[in-house]
């Protein structure tokens, strides 16, 4: 029962779910209609979370990953590195197109947390999933202050879920979490946005 609850876990709070919902968030925060809402949601994800999971999937498919979340940490580099370049693109495109700053802090925080994940990586497997919800809950802090404080739960049952699959240690978990907030913190803090 344990299992099946912390697979549940891992499988719905994912990287590429929380991913897109924050692409969704911070969009509505940073435009003022629901038109620019839908425009930068669709673009962003179409530049990013799209491309990753449609790359993993044709990975996972061809074997050369073992699966869609539970890989050995040397099949993850290819992710890494395709998810640094759709960051880089990312951003160039939303300074071409003059995007809301929320926006780009949010991608070049992004940007910053695949390139230190991946070196992180090269040595050590961190927890991305981990990384994804806390770094998901410090941008919930981030637009919604202390109304968003009920989502910090969400941080320890995805450790949990992915200390029970035995796919992380604690030490795995804690520093994916711990290197997702101190990333966004710095990154909108450097673009003055708290």
């Amino acid at each position: 029962m344990r299992e099946r609850i912390a697979n549940l876990t891992s499988n719905i709070l994912n990287p590429f779910l929380i991913g897109l919902i924050l692409i969704v968030l911070a969009s509505f925060e940073a435009t003022t209609t629901v038109f620019d809402t839908i425009k930068w949601s669709l673009i962003l994800t179409a530049l990013s979370v799209l491309p990753i999971f449609l790359f993993v999937v044709y990975l996972v498919r061809h074997d050369r990953l073992d699966s869609i979340f539970a890989n050995v940490r040397e099949q993850r580099t290819k992710v890494y590195v395709l998810a640094i370049i759709l960051a880089v693109v990312s951003c160039i495109i939303l300074l071409s197109l003059k995007a809301p700053l929320m926006l780009l802090a949010a991608f070049v925080a992004s940007l910053s947390a695949n390139a230190i994940f991946m070196l992180v990586n090269l040595y050590w497997k961190i927890s991305v999933h981990t990384g994804f919800i806390t770094a998901a809950v410090t941008l919930l802090f981030i637009l919604y202050g202390l109304t968003s404080l009920a989502s910090v739960v969400l941080i320890p049952l995805v450790a949990w879920a992915r200390m029970e699959l035995e796919h992380h240690s604690l030490a795995q978990v804690f520093a994916g979490a711990l290197l997702a907030i101190v990333i966004v913190v710095a990154v909108f803090y450097l673009f003055g946005l708290i």
